[in-house]
């Protein structure tokens, strides 16, 4: 006989960031034991009041990955280096393409039983005509704007390789999440909070697909429970132009939002300049290169896939930016 209160073990990466909390929270809610990878000294704030377990490690370092994967049924790979701006490109692979090999290949000698990676709809590609893009719209490496997508891109490379030599492997690709628990923030939570504060004064012509960061988590517990190995899901929400979202941030505390379009061109001497002062300072740019060349793309995408193979679904974006707005005003973020 087996023990039915036995619970599933599960390893989180990246459980102390902004996605990875959402999902250990959702694994939890769900039943499921839960152990994260954290490097020693991390800031450990998302995690404080859960019933966990810590592994100290790093993706760098395979001894810790072994040791964090051993007795686990379960792995979630949500790490990852996200930085549009590295003065060191060459971390942004190590840790993104060398350490999720060396990582997926932890579990397969551990015997781990089912995996979720956490792609980006930054691998995608975009249709030409508008339309939003899929898992299946045509992309190669040489679309890819910026060390921070071709790491991702190559990583999910060697993922899918994984996948076809039999690791059970399930690949999803969220969009643009928002909500509560935005340490850093992200630089998308950045741009929520600066507009927030009223930072933001004008806007360029750029879109993003929001989606709530708990409906990215309840897709990567579906994933789990439901997806098929080697296949990607995109876990998305609303397309929404920049304008748009600037708007309903404005409405949501109460200003006038930004009038005025800048052209791309006015924007890129700046992020030049940005990095520049960041080479010499070593403090991250307010504005990067890569950020303004990927606004020039309306990044919008289809969760169909999901919706039906999974039943994944979504809430309202307002409600995502307003949970986004509400924690960082109670957290001090927002005076």
């Amino acid at each position: 006989m087996t023990d039915s209160s036995v619970k599933t073990l599960a390893l989180v990466t990246g459980a102390t960031g902004f996605v990875g909390s959402a999902v250990v929270r959702r694994l939890l809610d769900e039943g499921l034991a839960v152990r994260v990878l954290a490097r020693p000294g991390s800031d450990r704030r998302n995690l404080a009041g859960l019933e966990l377990e810590v592994a100290e490690g790093d993706l760098n370092d395979a001894a810790s990955l072994r040791s964090a994967c051993a007795g686990c049924a379960a792995l979630f790979h949500v790490a990852a280096d996200y930085r549009t701006w590295a003065p060191k490109p060459e971390e942004l692979y190590r840790a993104n393409v060398e350490g999720t090999r060396s990582l997926l290949l932890a579990a397969r000698d551990a015997g781990v039983q089912r995996i979720v990676y956490t792609s980006s709809v930054a691998v995608l590609g975009i249709p030409k005509d508008g339309t939003p893009g899929d898992e299946d719209t045509p992309v190669s490496v040489a679309d890819m704007i910026g060390h921070y997508k071709r790491s991702k891109y190559l990583a999910e490379e060697a993922v899918r390789e994984l996948a076809g030599a039999g690791l059970p492997v399930v690949i999803v690709n969220p969009s643009t999440p928002i909500g509560p628990r935005d340490l850093k923030p992200t630089p998308t939570g950045r741009i929520v909070l600066d507009a927030a504060a009223g930072k933001m004064p004008a806007y360029v012509d750029t879109g993003l697909n929001i989606v709530h960061v708990d409906d990215v988590a309840m897709g990567h517990w579906l994933a789990y429970s439901k997806g098929a190995a080697g296949r990607r899901y995109v876990l998305g929400g609303t397309d929404m132009t920049l304008r748009e979202i600037l708007a309903v941030i404005a409405d949501i505390v109460g200003r006038k939002p930004p009038a005025i379009r800048l052209p791309h061109a006015a924007v890129m001497p700046v992020a030049y300049v940005a990095e520049a002062f960041a080479r010499l300072t070593g403090v991250a740019p307010v504005a990067t290169v890569e950020e303004v060349r990927m606004s020039k793309k309306h990044m919008f995408f289809s969760s169909a896939r999901a919706q039906r193979e999974l039943g994944y679904t979504i809430r309202p974006p307002r409600q995502a930016l307003e949970d986004a707005v509400r924690w960082y005003r109670e957290n001090g973020y927002l005076r």
